[in-house]
């Protein structure tokens, strides 16, 4: 009896295996479990029995290869299996599933052969997509997710598939600050498809997350106001409505609204915010909106914050995000400042290059020194400083080719709150230059960029001979300067290093239009092409044209202006910026032809008028000293006058005029990038000479006519500017500008020249200084207020901020002061008597257009109420500029 109940409980045993067994291949069940009912084995009791695979056919299938899908099974004719439970069946159909193309799988057996097996694969494919579309949004949000989404025609429509388009639309417009979206998805049957669906996707966006309050809790060494200023993705918000009964609600930016509306007299330093309330008729501009990552970013930012305090043991302790009764949220955070640190003793090991003494005044961090996470980091070249001054510990090896150089701070103790280093060194060997190569220059030739490269084979590593290559090449203008790449590539094996330059070609060659009123011409118009990348020795070469042969980095420039018959010029000009292709020694030659008529409109223009023809040759070769940053222009210009009953000045209407100079510009220009520079400086002195004819005459040019005193023209003539650029924070940045004039004379005698003299004032009109002979400087707000001027000075300040550095339009706000005044002579000039203005504008850089820029400034000194010369209507004054930057 016993033995029976042990017989029957081992078979009943190993039933449940085998169900268990088989219940575990999951997906490949159903088709494991046809093959064992079909098995002529399925019955017996004995060992598989062996079979010889001898055909393989597939069936389902709709978009699929069956050759293809036969070798994911990895079955192959000629294999043997063992029947009913052969694992390579089982292995093939989850090697089906697996795919995640199937809706089902079955493998199941046509037909046995004696000991030959065929069997057939029947898939059932998951459908396709065929399109899809979105609910509750504007077509502009449609078009841009559309981008975002990696859904496309044909693609095996899965729930991992569904899933990834909801979480990234999801993130779409949570970013956008509509934290509270709610995606779901439809999925209907195409009906003009096989298999194909369409899937639809609701939006609920709801309302836009902002933020009230953010509320910081736990400082006591930090000011809240200075630790809010930390969160730049999470501004807080206030509330106001038009009157207490309305529910209108409108979102202004807490902090920086009230200081503005105090500042300007709308509030008492002891009025809040409410008391502005009965006067907004506006919904204000908010940038509250809540974005989750950022304000990860942030509680970051603010812990990094206390570490330049000293304090590097701070933290978040908590951090709440609660919703409140306006449907906004507040936010509170509470941190946990810990002790406030101190460095201690730095101590130095592994150099042997430089001496400790002098690495620990190259950190020029001193033992008391409040601790300072970034700060150390900075100074040890871990980080680049703010200035890129590149003056670290890391800059002194990697400057002079340790490129394997390694600085590692331990801290070795900490006694109480004061923090002791030790700066463990490894110098490594200097690294060779090895190869240098280009890539994505698809217009420009090779031989233009190299040429402009620091980092020569054979030369010893540089880090600051790399940034002034990616300095060069993006003051070549012809590559997108955000996308330069550099990547050296290090050999510690042999001690070399590769260099990769990647660029992006971006269009360089300009178009000009513009146009403008003033100068006495009314309306008067500019048309020109300016081509920065031209190859002349490719004229000949039709495939090398994209309008025009490109690709040698040579300028070529034509230009035509007019306003009808009463004035026209054209000027153009060439050059060659690498002479004999061996040195940076620039050749320019340019032709000038104008002519302006000062008759009256209808009458015969050659009644009066002023022309003008000329051109010149001059070279510029880059200088070594003071240092490389140098470049001395010189050159030789011949300029032909004719006046007809044309009172330039007083006493010299008529006759001719001729104009030989030299001219030497020793410049310095050391601006990062071309487009929004954002540090550098472009420094330049200019000296203008004539011969002085009157010296070899002998004779008294007082008592001469003014057509002889002006017939061969003679003059000295100065000029200096100096532009700075500095990054304040972020790329905000400051312009400092100053500009000196002054143009003398050889001979009591003649006196000042007719020409070359300075008009001050307006906008600046481009080509206006061709047909009137005189250097045009502008100033926003004021118009032309000098016409004869000998002497000026110029004071610009800028601060300017890009809302867009794409290479296809960068554009860029500033806000401006400036002061300049203008004198006949030494007799009446005076420095401090100048002419203020202030304003705002804005700029925008297109490449085929170049520079388009609009400003409102409103001269403060003009001023006077005795004359009515008062409000904005008489003050202001907007300077709109197409193609140019006026002087």
């Amino acid at each position: 009896m016993y033995k029976g109940v042990i017989k029957y409980s081992l078979l009943l045993f190993c039933v449940i295996c085998i169900t268990r067994a088989g219940a575990q291949i999951g997906g490949s069940g159903a088709g494991l479990n046809k093959i064992l009912q079909q098995s002529p084995s399925a019955g017996d009791n004995t060992r598989p029995k062996e079979y010889q695979l001898a055909g393989i056919t597939v069936s389902g299938d709709k978009y699929l290869d069956q050759d293809l899908l036969i070798a994911v099974t990895n079955l192959t004719v000629g294999e043997k299996l063992f029947l009913p439970n052969d694992e390579h069946i089982a292995k093939a159909i989850k090697a089906l599933w697996k795919q995640e193309l199937f809706s089902n799988v079955d493998i199941t057996i046509t037909k046995y052969i004696e000991d030959k097996v065929f069997i057939n694969i029947a898939v059932e494919e998951r459908p396709r997509l065929s399109r899809f579309n979105f609910r509750n949004i504007k077509p502009s949000e449609a078009k841009e997710l559309k981008g975002k989404l990696s859904l496309v025609n044909n693609k095996v429509v899965t729930d991992a598939t569904k899933k990834e388009a909801v979480v990234r639309i999801k993130k779409f417009y949570t970013d956008k600050g509509y934290g509270r979206v709610k995606v779901s998805v439809l999925e209907r049957n195409d009906t003009a498809a096989i298999n194909k669906v369409i899937l639809t996707f609701v939006i609920n966006k709801g309302n836009k997350t902002h933020i009230n309050d953010v509320n910081i809790v736990g400082e006591q060494h930090a000011a809240e106001t200075r630790l809010k200023r930390t969160l730049k993705g999470t501004k807080e918000m206030t509330r106001f409505t038009l009157h207490p009964d309305q529910e209108t609600v409108y979102d202004v930016p807490k902090r920086s609204f009230g200081k503005y509306m105090r500042n300007f007299g709308f509030l008492s330093p002891s009025q809040t915010l409410d008391a502005l309330e009965p006067y907004f008729r506006f919904k204000l501009f908010t940038s509250s909106k809540f974005n989750q990552s950022k304000f990860d970013e942030d509680k970051q930012s603010l812990v990094s914050y206390y570490g330049t305090l000293g304090y590097r043991d701070a933290a978040i302790a908590s951090d709440t995000i609660y919703q409140v009764k306006n449907g906004n949220i507040n936010i509170d955070i509470r941190v946990k400042e810990g002790r406030k640190y101190y460095f201690g003793d730095i101590t130095w090991k592994g150099n042997t290059k430089y001496t400790s003494e002098f690495l620990s005044r190259t950190l020029a961090i001193k033992k008391g020194d409040v601790y300072n996470q970034q700060l150390l980091e900075t100074r040890m070249g871990r980080q680049l400083s703010p200035d890129g001054n590149g003056e670290d510990v890391s800059s002194l090896y990697m400057d002079d080719g340790y490129l394997f150089f390694n600085i590692d701070p331990v801290e070795i103790s900490v006694q109480n709150d004061t923090i002791n280093f030790e700066m463990r060194i490894t110098e490594g060997s200097q690294a060779t230059i090895r190869d240098v190569n280009i890539s994505g220059n698809e217009r420009t030739n090779e031989h233009v960029i190299r040429r402009n490269i620091r980092t020569l084979p054979g030369d010893k590593f540089s880090r600051a001979l790399l940034i002034r290559s990616q300095r060069e090449i993006a003051n070549l203008g012809f590559f997108d300067q955000e996308k330069i790449g550099i990547l050296p590539k290090p050999h510690p094996e042999d001690g070399t290093v590769d260099i990769d330059y990647t660029v992006v070609e971006k269009s360089s060659d300009q178009l000009q239009l513009s146009a403008g009123f003033g100068g006495g011409v009314n309306f008067y118009g500019n048309v020109g092409i300016t081509f920065n990348n031209f190859a002349i020795r490719n004229i000949f070469k039709p495939k090398m044209w994209d309008p025009l042969p490109v690709g040698d980095g040579q300028k070529f420039s034509i230009s035509y202006s007019s306003n009808g018959a009463y004035y026209n010029s054209l000027s153009t000009a060439f050059t060659e910026p690498w002479l004999g292709g061996r040195r940076p020694n620039a050749l320019t030659a340019n032709i000038v032809y104008s002519k302006y008529s000062a008759a009256a409109v209808g009458t015969d223009p050659n009644l009066s008028f002023l022309r003008m023809a000329g051109g010149g040759l001059s070279m510029g070769k880059r200088l070594k000293w003071p240092d490389d940053y140098f470049v001395f222009n010189y050159g030789i210009f011949y300029n032909n006058y004719r006046l007809q009953d044309y009172a330039l000045v007083p006493n010299f209407t008529d006759g001719f005029s001729n104009d030989f100079h030299f001219k030497f510009v020793l410049s310095r220009n050391s601006i990062d990038v071309p487009l929004y520079p954002r540090s550098g400086s472009n420094v330049s002195f200019t000296l203008q000479i004539t011969p002085p004819y009157s010296a070899f005459t002998g004779i008294d040019y007082a008592t001469e006519s003014y057509q002889e005193k002006y017939k061969l023209i003679e003059y000295h003539k100065y000029k200096f500017t100096a532009d700075f650029y500095q990054k304040i924070y972020g790329n905000l940045v400051l312009r400092l500008v100053s500009k000196y004039g002054f143009l003398g004379y050889y001979n009591s005698g003649i006196g000042f020249s007719p020409f070359e003299r300075f008009q001050v004032g307006g906008d600046g009109l481009s080509g206006y200084s061709y047909f009137i002979g005189k250097d045009i400087i502008s100033q926003r707000g004021y118009g032309i207020y000098a016409t004869d001027a000998t002497i000026f000075n110029k004071y610009q300040a800028e601060l300017r901020y890009p809302f867009s550095l794409s290479p296809t339009a960068t554009i860029y706000g500033l806000i401006f002061v400036d002061a300049a005044n203008a004198w006949e002579d030494f007799s009446t000039y005076n420095p401090f008597q100048l002419n203020r203005d202030f304003g705002v504008g804005i700029r925008i850089f297109l490449p085929m257009f170049g520079l388009l820029g609009l400003d409102y400034g409103i001269g403060i000194d003009q001023y006077n109420p005795a004359n009515g010369t008062t409000g904005l209507q008489n003050l202001g004054k907007f300077n709109f500029m197409l193609g140019f930057e006026p002087e």
